[in-house]
C-alpha cells in the first residue's frame, strides 16, 4: 500500500475494532462453508480442511456430519473422531440428533456441526442448530459448518419466487454476519445436475423428483448467483471495515457503488431514475445522499415535503438513503463517498446564471475538482425556476434597515460617523439573522448606500468626497457578510444538534421504560404514549395471534394505572400531560381501528413493508403502518394516525419512528420468548 492512501486512522474505529477483536478473543471462530444448492460439496470441503487442520496438531472432533451415503465424504471421516449422536423419541420415532452436551464436555479446539439450518427435535435445549453452534462459540470451541444459500431469512422470499419452493429451516442473516469465514463451494450447474443423475446428491428415487422441481438448470443458476453476491457483499463489506480502520482515504474500485446526490428540487426525480438505471445496468449498490446545504438555514415545508417523497421514492426503487450535515457541503459529499468507497457519483446540472457560480460558488466546480479518482456523472437536475424568494425575508431585510436609518437620523446630532456606521452593521447583522445569504448581501448594499446618502458629506448624494469612506463601505460590507455567514452556520449546527437531541432523548425515554416491561399490554401502553406525546398523533400497536391476525392487545386495570402514573421526559413532557387527561377517553381513542385500517397494518405485517399514509402501498389509509421485525420474525405493527389529513412525516421523523418501531419489536419479542419458554417449561413438567 502506497503510504499516501492512508491517513491517521478513525479513533472510535479503531476502539471499535479493539472491543470487537476481545469478544472474538473470548468467543470460538466460525468458518461456514456456503454452498448454491445441495450437493455442490460442502461437507466434502469441510472435512478436506478438517483433516488440514488436524495434520497441524488441531484436535478436530466431528459432532455431526451427514455424510447422505456418500462414499468419498465418509472415506474422508476417517481418523477424525466421531461423537455419537443424542438419541430422541419425537411421535414414535427415534431421531439422532447433535448432542451439545457431549461436544461441551469433550471439548475439541474444533468441531464440524454439518447442516447449520437444521430444527432440532422437539425437546432439545435449542430450536435449531445454529444456536447449539453459537453455545459452543461462547464456550471457545471453533466451529466448521455447512449451509446453503436458500436457508438465509433474508433471501426466502426470493427463492420461493425462484423455485416455488417454501423453505422452512432458516438462518437469520445475522447469524452468517458472526462468520469469521466464509468459504464458498461452488459448482457449475451442468456438473451438479451430473452429479444429481450419477446418485452423489440423493438416492436414485429422490434424485427424479428433486431435478423435476427443485435442480431445474433455471434454478441452479439463479442461486448460484445469489450465493456469488451473497458472498461477494460479504467481501465488500470486509474490506470496508479494512479501510474505515486504517483511515484509507482513496478508492479502491474493486466494485462499482452509486451515489446520487438528492435535494428537494422536483427534478431530483430525474436524477434518482438515472442512478437507478445505472445500478440496474452495472448491478451495483447505490446510496441517495442529501446534503443540509449551509446556505438554507429552515427549509420550507414544501422543501421537506419534496425531499421525503424523493428519499421514499430512491428507498422503493432500492437505494440506501442518508441524510448528512456540515459546514461545506462539496467536502461533506466527497468525504462521505470516500467513506463508502463510492466509485460513481451523480449530481444535478446547474442552470442558475454564471455570475451566481462567481459570486458564492460553484458546488459542482468544487465536486468535480475534489474528485479525484471518483467518476462524476452530471445531469441535468437543478431549475433556476425552483430559485426559493421568501418575500418575509425580504421585507423584514428592508424594515431592518429602514428601522436603522430612522434610528440613525434621530441620534445623528448626538453621534459621531463611526458610530452611525455600526448601527448600520446591526441592521445588516438582523437581516441577516433572518434570511439567507443572498438577503444578507442585498441589505449590506442597501445599507451602504443609506449610510452613503444620509450621513456621508456631500449630503443626499452618492458621491463619496473623502475615499477614506471607500475603505468604511468595503469593510462594512466583509463584515457583514462574513457575520451573516457565521450566523447562518451557528443556526444550522444549532438546529442539527436539537434534533439529534430529540432523537436520542426520545428514543433513550423509550428505551428506559421497555426494558424491564414483561407484558404485551404495558409495552404497547408505554409505546403508544411516547408517541402521542411527541407527535401529538393517534398510536396503535397491534401484534398477532395465534392465526397470524393482528389484534390490539387488551387493557386491563394495571395498564390503565401505569398509562395515568407514569411521564414522559424531556421535550415531551408537556405534549404527554396534555394527552393524558383522562385515562379511560385516552384508551378509547389510542386503540380504536376501523376493518379498513387492520387490513392496511395486517398486510405490512405479512409482506414487512411499510404502508398506509405517505407511501406507495395503500397510500389512501388514515395511518402509517410500520412492520415491528426483529432478526427471528415479525412480532406486530406500529401504526401512527395524524390528526391531520395534510400531515406528512419527513425522512428524520420516519427515522425516529424506525428506532420506535425497532425497540417496540424488541420488546415484544422479549415477551414473546418469555411465554414460548414457560409453556416449554410447563410441557416438560407435564
Amino acid at each position: 500500500m502506497r503510504e499516501d492512501e492512508t491517513q491517521r486512522p478513525d479513533p472510535d474505529a479503531l476502539l471499535h475494532e479493539l472491543r470487537m477483536g476481545e469478544d472474538k478473543r473470548r468467543q470460538g471462530s466460525l468458518k461456514v462453508f456456503f454452498g448454491a444448492a445441495p450437493g455442490v460439496g460442502k461437507t466434502y470441503a469441510m472435512l478436506e480442511a478438517a483433516r488440514q487442520r488436524q495434520a497441524e496438531d488441531v484436535d478436530v472432533v466431528a459432532g455431526l456430519i451427514e455424510s447422505h451415503g456418500r462414499v468419498e465424504t465418509e472415506a474422508l471421516l476417517e481418523g477424525i473422531e466421531l461423537l455419537p449422536r443424542r438419541q430422541v423419541d419425537y411421535r414414535g420415532t427415534t431421531l439422532a440428533e447433535f448432542d451439545l452436551d457431549a461436544a461441551l464436555a469433550r471439548r475439541p479446539d474444533l468441531i464440524l456441526v454439518d447442516e447449520l439450518a437444521h430444527a432440532n427435535a422437539s425437546g432439545s435445549r435449542h430450536k435449531k442448530r445454529w444456536q447449539d453452534v453459537f453455545e459452543l462459540l461462547s464456550s471457545g470451541i471453533d466451529v466448521y459448518t455447512t449451509m446453503n444459500v436458500q436457508h438465509l431469512e433474508s433471501l426466502n422470499d426470493v427463492v420461493r419466487q425462484i423455485t416455488g419452493v417454501i423453505v422452512r429451516e432458516t438462518v437469520p442473516d445475522s447469524v452468517l454476519d458472526r462468520a469469521d469465514e466464509i468459504g464458498l463451494v461452488d459448482l457449475p450447474p451442468d456438473e451438479l445436475l451430473r452429479r444429481l443423475h450419477e446418485g452423489k446428491v440423493y438416492v436414485a428415487e429422490l434424485a427424479g423428483r428433486a431435478q423435476e422441481h427443485f435442480f431445474r438448470k433455471g434454478n441452479l443458476l439463479a442461486l448460484r448467483e445469489l450465493a456469488l453476491r451473497r458472498t461477494a457483499e460479504r467481501v465488500d463489506a470486509q474490506m470496508e471495515t479494512y479501510r474505515r480502520a486504517k483511515g484509507v482515504r482513496e478508492v479502491w474500485p474493486a466494485s462499482d457503488r452509486i451515489m446520487v446526490c438528492v435535494g428537494p428540487n422536483p427534478r431530483s426525480i430525474r436524477l434518482i431514475r438515472a442512478a437507478r438505471r445505472m445500478a440496474a445496468g452495472l448491478r451495483a449498490d447505490w446510496l441517495a445522499v442529501h446534503v443540509e446545504a449551509p446556505s438554507k438555514v429552515r427549509p420550507s415545508p414544501d422543501d421537506i415535503r419534496r425531499l421525503g417523497e424523493h428519499m421514499r421514492l430512491a428507498e422503493s426503487l432500492g437505494a440506501e438513503t442518508v441524510s448528512i450535515s456540515g459546514h461545506r457541503a462539496s467536502d461533506d459529499i466527497m468525504a462521505y463517498a470516500r467513506s463508502r468507497n463510492v466509485t460513481k457519483l451523480i449530481i444535478g446540472k446547474p442552470t442558475h446564471p454564471r455570475w451566481k457560480d462567481r459570486l458564492f460558488g460553484s458546488l459542482l466546480d468544487e465536486v468535480v475538482r475534489a474528485s479525484g479518482d471518483i467518476d462524476v456523472y452530471v445531469i441535468t437536475g437543478d431549475s433556476s425556476e425552483e430559485v426559493e424568494r421568501r418575500r418575509n425575508e425580504w421585507l423584514l431585510a428592508l424594515a431592518g434597515i429602514t428601522a436603522t436609518t430612522m434610528a440613525a437620523l434621530l441620534l445623528n446630532r448626538f453621534l459621531a460617523v463611526v458610530d452611525v456606521a455600526m448601527f448600520f452593521l446591526l441592521g445588516v447583522v438582523y437581516s441577516a439573522s433572518r434570511g439567507d445569504r443572498l438577503v444578507a448581501l442585498c441589505a449590506t448594499l442597501l445599507g451602504v448606500a443609506a449610510f452613503n446618502f444620509f450621513f456621508v458629506p456631500p449630503y443626499h448624494t452618492f458621491v463619496v468626497s473623502d475615499s477614506r469612506y471607500v475603505l468604511t463601505f468595503v469593510v462594512m460590507a466583509v463584515v457583514a457578510l462574513v457575520i451573516s455567514s457565521l450566523t447562518q452556520r451557528i443556526r444550522q449546527q444549532v438546529e442539527a444538534a436539537r434534533q439529534r437531541e430529540w432523537r436520542t432523548l426520545a428514543l433513550y425515554s423509550l428505551s428506559r421504560e421497555l426494558v424491564h416491561e414483561q407484558e404485551v399490554e404495558r409495552i404497547s401502553l408505554i409505546v403508544t404514549r411516547h408517541l402521542g406525546g411527541i407527535f401529538s398523533c393517534r398510536a396503535v400497536v397491534l401484534v398477532p395471534d395465534r392465526q397470524g391476525h393482528l389484534v390490539i392487545p387488551v387493557t386491563g386495570p394495571e395498564t390503565c394505572d401505569l398509562m395515568n402514573s407514569q411521564k414522559v421526559s424531556g421535550m415531551a413532557q408537556q405534549k404527554v400531560r396534555d394527552t393524558r387527561r383522562g385515562g379511560s377517553d385516552f384508551l378509547q381513542r389510542h386503540h380504536a381501528l376501523d376493518p379498513h385500517e387492520t387490513s392496511v397494518a395486517q398486510w405490512a405485517f405479512d409482506h414487512r413493508e411499510r404502508a398506509g399514509r405517505g407511501t406507495d402501498t395503500l397510500p389512501a389509509a388514515q395511518g402509517l403502518y410500520l412492520p415491528l421485525v426483529t432478526a427471528s420474525r415479525p412480532v406486530g405493527v406500529l401504526g401512527i394516525l395524524s390528526a391531520s389529513a395534510e400531515h406528512a412525516f419527513d425522512q428524520d421523523q420516519l427515522h425516529v419512528l424506525e428506532g420506535f418501531a425497532n425497540q417496540a419489536a424488541m420488546a415484544i419479542e422479549r415477551t414473546f420468548l418469555a411465554e414460548e419458554a414457560h409453556e416449554a417449561l410447563l410441557k416438560a413438567e407435564t
